[in-house]
């Protein structure tokens, strides 16, 4: 079912003063800005990507396809769960959805990076990582590259002596090997702990967006011009509690998300970030 709300000029005004600078780790999340679509679907436990057509649910070991227009799945794959351990965020990248994977909670942390035919959900191959510093949590495609978060935890899933301050973006060539990587700004990561950050897209803008694991926020970042840590620009609140994004190619500010606990997929419509 897909349900679709009127947006009007006034709440986007609003939505364009939810964006928070940098917080100190127990702030309240900023509001959240109005929400265009909601999709039910059942697979929608990990992650949202979309090709602006449709719109993928992402579980651990399960995806389903959804025609945006009308809400309907179209498709759907069922993977062997000793396989497909916890498959977290996707992105559409021509024909194919491209998926990060690892084997959470497991430890020693091992991932890889799983890739379906969007058309028909066939799982075409996969690409092993092995051992890397962290679980793959995001992959996503900007500028010619593929960039992944590696997640860190405290507790459950993470590696001894490694917590969630070790989470990293690392950019990668075509064969998926790592050529540079960056840290997270440490307010950003007081946000995210104990747990780490489950989603990643770039923007049209230039920014990057990501997302923890269940603050309904959203952190703009950018890479910084030396150094080794991104810039913190700002923080959007969300209608959803974190887990995996994925900004809409064909509606501008568009970003989709998932509300876990209710089975949906939620299309928010983003202030710009100045």
């Amino acid at each position: 079912m897909v349900r679709a709300l009127l947006v009007g000029t006034a709440l986007l005004g609003l939505a364009g003063a939810a964006v928070a600078q940098q917080a100190p780790a127990d702030a309240p999340s900023p509001p959240p800005p109005p929400v265009g679509l909601r999709i039910k679907a059942p697979e929608a436990h990990q992650g949202a990507a979309s090709d602006g057509t449709y719109v993928y649910a992402i579980d651990n070991d399960r995806i389903g396809k959804y025609r945006i227009a009308d809400g309907q799945r179209v498709a759907q794959w069922q993977g062997e769960r000793r396989l497909y351990t916890h498959m977290n965020s996707c992105t559409v990248v021509g024909t194919e959805l491209v998926c990060a994977a690892s084997n959470y909670p497991a430890v020693p942390q091992t991932s890889a990076v799983e890739i379906f035919d969007t058309k028909t959900l066939k799982h075409v191959r996969s690409v092993s990582l092995g051992f890397g510093p962290g679980s793959l949590t995001v992959m996503d495609r900007h500028d010619g590259k593929w960039w992944a978060v590696f997640a860190n935890y405290e507790g459950k899933g993470g590696e001894p002596g490694r917590d969630y301050r070790y989470t990293v973006l690392v950019r990668m060539d075509e064969a998926f090997r790592a050529e540079a990587s960056w840290a997270f700004p440490p307010d950003v990561l007081a946000r995210f702990a104990p747990k780490s950050c489950s989603g990643l897209s770039w923007g049209a803008d230039g920014l990057i967006y990501a997302t923890g694991h269940d603050r309904p926020e959203v952190y703009a970042l950018k890479l910084p011009e030396a150094g080794s840590v991104l810039e913190h620009v700002g923080t959007l609140g969300i209608a959803t509690p974190g887990q995996a994004i994925d900004w809409d190619p064909k509606a501008p500010r568009r970003l989709w998300s998932i509300g876990r606990g209710a089975g949906e997929m939620v299309a928010s419509e983003m202030p710009l970030v100045r």
